[in-house]
């Protein structure tokens, strides 16, 4: 496919496993941002090309994985109230809650809905002006402007039956919480391109300074990953932490100043909690004073609850790069896509999804489940 084969050419890739083989000197272990990295890491046998030095670990670069369970409840409250239109990307449908999910809902009678844009949902509020109509809002930065300008138009076109449950979370708040964990293992970064196309990549040169971490931002396929590991090693090997575009085809420094714009018009930064991570300071968006009237928690009354993770579930040190899928006990017995215990199994961006689907699944006589 043009302006994809060339990503995915194999004489590129082994070119540069071969030239990380030419400059590593000793043990490196990186962590890619990206959900969508993770699954074309494992997918494609990235990591399987890289010289045993380097390590990939994955971080908590799935929104869907990262949206905590009390907004999932918050989620399957409103979406199972009469007059209630509730709309959603497909992928938040399975991420199970305490009991049942949104797709429960649906079967159960609840109007909830696959949209493709925020936008969409808005429409449905144009159409049914008699109902409710709720968008759950999750994503990083990357998604933030759609749901910025649904709500912006809301507002202009003088709708009052349209609100958003908005659970978006924020980069480099995430990786600053990583890197001060006394546990950490990272020692480079490859930040998610798709979120720099929006909003640049100025935010992470503090970090890099700070920590004195290297922070390459990177694309999705292959050679772009390997790409990006090469950049980052070569500047672990000579002692520089700084921030690089590997993804200059689609990424600016100052990234889409517009759609900064119409961000910074309807959300603020806020505390968020993240599943399986905790609370992390001012790394969310919640809607500024002025949009608060499109507020569904407030509109719908859901604001304080507090549900704690399942403690057989591991997501939250897989997010955080401390351990990965084939070590949870539960991967691939009692957690599987078709019954998972966490979002990391469901999303389509989820390490556990990515392992189970790519990487052959053995299970030895003790029960311990192990990838080949």
């Amino acid at each position: 496919m043009k302006f994809i084969d060339e990503y995915r050419d194999r004489e590129s890739a082994e070119l540069y496993a071969r030239a990380l083989s030419g400059i590593i000197t000793r043990p490196w272990t990186l962590m890619e941002v990206c959900g969508g990295q993770t699954h074309a890491i494992v997918k494609f046998g990235v990591d399987e090309l890289l010289p045993p030095e380097i390590a990939l670990v994955h971080g908590p670069g799935c929104p869907v994985c990262v949206t905590p369970l009390e907004l999932i409840e918050k989620a399957i409250d409103i979406a199972a109230r009469p007059n209630v239109i509730f709309c959603s990307f497909g992928d938040m449908l399975r991420v199970p809650g305490r009991d049942r999910d949104l797709l429960t809902v649906k079967a159960q009678g609840g109007d909830v809905r696959i949209v493709y844009s925020p936008l969409d949902a808005l429409a449905l509020a144009e159409r049914h002006p008699d109902r409710e109509v709720v968008f759950f809002a999750v994503g990083f930065e990357t998604t933030a402007p759609a749901n910025a300008m649904a709500v912006f138009q809301a507002a202009q076109k003088g709708l009052t039956n349209f609100s958003l449950l908005v659970s978006h979370v924020l980069v480099p708040p995430a990786m600053e919480a990583i890197l001060s964990s006394p546990e950490t293992r990272v020692q480079g970064f490859l930040a998610a391109g798709h979120v720099c196309t929006v909003m640049g990549f100025t935010e992470y040169e503090p970090i890099a300074a700070r920590y004195r971490v290297p922070i390459v931002v990177t694309g999705f396929e292959p050679v772009d990953i390997l790409q990006g590991v090469f950049m980052c090693v070569k500047q672990l090997e000579e002692g520089r932490a700084e921030v690089e575009n590997q993804y200059a085809r689609a990424v600016r420094r100052l990234g889409n100043q517009p759609a900064q714009q119409v961000v910074g018009e309807v959300f603020r930064v806020v505390p968020r909690k993240w599943r399986g991570v905790g609370e992390i300071p001012m790394s969310g968006l919640g809607l500024q004073p002025a949009y608060e009237a499109y507020d569904a928690e407030l509109r719908f009354d859901v604001v304080d609850r507090v549900l704690e993770e399942p403690s057989e579930c591991i997501s939250g040190q897989i997010m955080q790069g401390l351990k990965k899928p084939p070590e949870c006990s539960a991967f691939g017995t009692i957690c599987t896509p078709e019954h998972p215990l966490g979002a990391t199994m469901v999303s389509s961006e989820g390490a556990c999804a990515a392992y189970h689907r790519y990487r052959r699944i053995r299970v030895d006589g003790a029960g311990g489940v192990h990838t080949s």
